[in-house]
């Protein structure tokens, strides 16, 4: 069913509202028979679109509100989150940065809800991984990520005025011998980065680039 604007040709053209077969419905903006320019797309699942299309497309800035809850607001290329946008989850948590694909890709910080931890830093088809600094109540840890987790040089910097240098590093977990089901049930455990301490500091400025901890400001002595 449509109700609306039409060209000399007969195609929808202009300002129309449309019932779609599958129950869906469109108000907005028509170029040529398909949805161009603004508009608002309530689907029959509960969500809801609100923002620009290009031939029949979710293109430009626009708002997806999810049956679940979420929220997207940002930018849309041939229907998938692409650019800069900000996605509230049903959790309450929040990502802010840049997409590609549908995912989240490239800068961007994600606020934990429950705890209000933050990880700023790179993203890489919706993992934590390159540079970045996640950043608890009271400390902070500074390092790279791969996969979801740190791993390589960091450090940790607390609020009372110093920093603890190490590294995170991958434990390989290896058996050998008979219990071979054994192996294969310890196998499919996700294998947590170790963090191994090497030296305590006085505060010092940090760069993602920085691979090396810089060199120890003198010995603590101990109190007699």
């Amino acid at each position: 069913e449509y109700e609306g604007d039409r060209n000399p040709e007969g195609e929808r053209h202009g300002f129309g509202k449309a019932r779609l077969p599958n129950g869906d419905t469109y108000e907005g903006e028509y170029e040529h028979g398909l949805r161009s320019g603004r508009g608002t797309y309530r689907f029959k699942s509960g969500a809801l679109y609100t923002g620009s299309y290009l031939q029949n497309k979710k293109h430009g800035k626009g708002i997806f509100f999810y049956p679940d809850g979420s929220k997207y607001a940002g930018d849309w290329v041939d229907d998938q989150r692409q650019g800069h946008g900000e996605y509230t989850y049903a959790n309450g948590d929040t990502y802010t940065g840049e997409w590609f694909n549908h995912k989240r890709h490239g800068r961007g910080t994600y606020v934990y809800k429950d705890t209000g931890s933050k990880y700023v830093g790179g993203w890489v088809n919706g993992i934590q991984e390159g540079p970045a600094e996640l950043i608890h109540l009271n400390h902070t840890f500074k390092g790279r990520f791969f996969n979801g987790k740190p791993l390589g040089r960091g450090k940790y910097v607390f609020d009372f005025g110093c920093e603890q240098h190490g590294e995170y590093i991958q434990v390989e977990q290896e058996k050998e011998g008979e219990e071979e089901e054994e192996e294969e049930e310890e196998a499919s455990l996700p294998v947590e980065p170790k963090w191994k301490a090497s030296e305590i500091t006085t505060l010092t400025p940090w760069t993602p680039q920085d691979e090396k901890p810089p060199s120890p400001t003198g010995e603590e002595k101990m109190p007699s």
